[in-house]
C-alpha cells in the first residue's frame, strides 16, 4: 500500500523540477498539496555562476539559496532520494522505503558526477593544485590556485567524453586563465595546456569556427582526444589517455571536469533507455512507453546540449503537454531542441551560441552571436541570475 498520494510527483529538486512545480501551480489546475517534489538536497544552486566564480568575478555564495526557498508555495517537499521507479504501478519508492502513488511523474533529476572515474582524485579534490569549477565545494580552489600561478607553471585543463552539464564550461575558464595571466603580465612565461576527450573544441560548425578563431589568437593549441584517467596527487602528475597510449603530465594546476552519466537509480530503472537516460519523445518530451511519464532536464534523453536555457524552452512544453493529456486532448506543443552556451572568451567578452536540433543556428539578438561581444558578457554575468532566480524558477521566463 502507497505511504502518500499525489497527483502530480516531480523527481528532482533542481532548475527543471522547480520551474515545472511552479508553471503547475500558476496553472490553476493543481490544489495545495496535490504536487510533491521529491529531493533531499538542502540548497539550490545557480551553477552557470561557477564557470566564473572560478576565475574570482564572483564570490560562490552569491550561487546558492536554500532550497525552501525556491519550491513553489502549495508544494509538498519529500526530502529523500528515489531508490525505485515502478511504473505499471505508478509508484516511486523512496530510500527509507515508502511508497508515493502518482498519477502523473516529471523525473527532472539532473545528472551524476562520476568523481570516482578518475583513478586517484579522491580525497584529493581542493588539495595539490587539483580544482574543479564543476563542484559548489571546491569552485574557489580554481581562484585561489590561479592566483597563485608564477612564471613557469603548467596550467592543465581537461573536458571529459560527453555528455556533460554545459559542455562549453571546460573551455571558459582556459580562457579566463589565459586573460588573467595577460593582465598579470604572466602568459609568455606560463603553459597552459588543455585536454579535451572529443575530437573537437564545440560541435556546431559556426561556433566551432569562431572558437577555433578564439583559440588561434590566444595561441592555444588544445590536445584532442585526450582523456584524463588518474591524477598521481602527491607527484603532481596527470594521466591521459590517447588512442590507447597513457600519457603523464606534469602540473601545477589542474583543474578537472569529471565524467557524468545519469543517476544510477535511473540506469537500473523500466523507464531508462539503452543508454541510462529517461527514454521521452524528443518533441513532446512524454515517456515513449508510460504515457503518464514526463521528463526534461539533463537526465533525460533529449538530444542536446544539458544546460540550463534548454530547461527553460523545455519546460513549458512540458507544462502544456501535460495538462493537455490531464483534459485528454493531443499534446501540441514541440520542443524543437533549443540550446544555449554563453561561452565566456575573457573577462569582457563572450560569444553567445544559441541553436537547435541538428545544429540549426537559433540566435535571438540582430547581430552575428558569434564574435565575442562586451553586452554578451553583462547578459552572461549580470543579467542571467536574476532571470533565472525570479524569472525561471518562478514560472514567468
Amino acid at each position: 500500500m502507497p505511504n502518500q498520494r499525489y497527483r502530480l510527483v516531480i523527481v528532482g529538486s533542481g532548475t527543471g523540477g522547480v520551474s515545472v512545480a511552479a508553471r503547475m501551480m500558476k496553472s490553476g489546475q493543481f490544489k495545495q498539496g496535490e504536487v510533491a517534489i521529491i529531493d533531499p538536497a538542502k540548497n539550490h544552486y545557480y551553477q552557470p555562476l561557477w564557470t566564473i566564480v572560478g576565475a574570482g568575478v564572483y564570490d560562490k555564495k552569491v550561487t546558492k539559496k536554500k532550497q525552501n526557498d525556491v519550491i513553489p508555495n502549495g508544494v509538498e517537499w519529500i526530502k529523500h532520494l528515489v531508490s525505485e521507479f515502478k511504473p505499471d504501478e505508478n509508484l516511486v519508492m523512496l530510500d527509507n522505503g515508502d511508497l508515493i502513488l502518482y498519477e502523473y511523474l516529471v523525473v527532472a533529476a539532473g545528472i551524476q558526477i562520476d568523481w570516482n572515474k578518475i583513478a586517484g582524485l579522491e580525497g584529493n579534490l581542493g588539495k595539490n593544485g587539483i580544482c574543479s569549477n564543476y563542484s559548489f565545494d571546491y569552485v574557489d580552489k580554481t581562484w585561489e590556485f590561479l592566483k597563485k600561478t608564477k612564471a613557469g607553471d603548467n596550467l592543465v585543463f581537461t573536458q571529459p567524453p560527453m555528455p556533460i552539464k554545459c559542455a562549453g564550461a571546460p573551455q571558459k575558464i582556459v580562457y579566463l586563465a589565459d586573460d588573467f595571466l595577460r593582465k598579470n603580465g604572466l602568459r609568455e612565461h606560463v603553459k597552459i595546456d588543455f585536454n579535451l576527450a572529443g575530437p573537437g573544441i564545440f560541435g556546431v560548425p559556426k561556433y566551432k569556427a569562431a572558437l577555433e578563431k578564439v583559440l588561434e589568437e590566444k595561441k592555444l593549441q588544445p590536445n584532442y582526444e585526450h582523456n584524463l584517467v588518474e591524477v598521481r596527487a602527491a607527484e603532481k602528475i596527470a594521466i591521459f589517455e590517447h588512442k590507447g597510449e597513457r600519457i603523464e603530465k606534469k602540473y601545477d594546476l589542474l583543474h578537472v571536469v569529471p565524467p557524468m552519466s545519469s543517476p544510477d537509480f535511473i540506469k537500473r530503472s523500466p523507464i531508462a533507455d539503452e543508454g541510462g537516460w529517461v527514454d521521452v519523445d524528443k518533441y513532446s518530451l512524454q515517456h515513449k512507453k508510460f504515457s503518464n511519464i514526463f521528463s526534461l532536464g539533463d537526465c533525460s534523453s533529449l538530444p542536446t546540449s544539458k544546460t540550463g536555457a534548454a530547461i527553460r524552452k523545455q519546460a513549458p512544453v512540458l507544462v502544456k503537454n501535460l495538462l493537455s493529456l490531464m483534459k485528454g486532448d493531443s499534446l501540441s506543443a514541440k520542443y524543437d531542441g533549443y540550446a544555449s552556451c554563453p561561452l565566456v572568451t575573457s573577462y569582457s567578452t563572450c560569444i553567445l551560441a544559441e541553436f537547435g536540433y541538428d545544429g540549426k543556428i537559433m540566435e535571438t539578438f540582430p547581430f552575428d552571436q558569434a564574435k565575442p561581444r562586451r553586452s554578451m558578457w553583462i547578459l552572461k554575468a549580470y543579467l542571467l541570475s536574476p532571470m533565472y532566480w525570479y524569472g525561471m524558477l518562478k514560472g514567468r521566463a
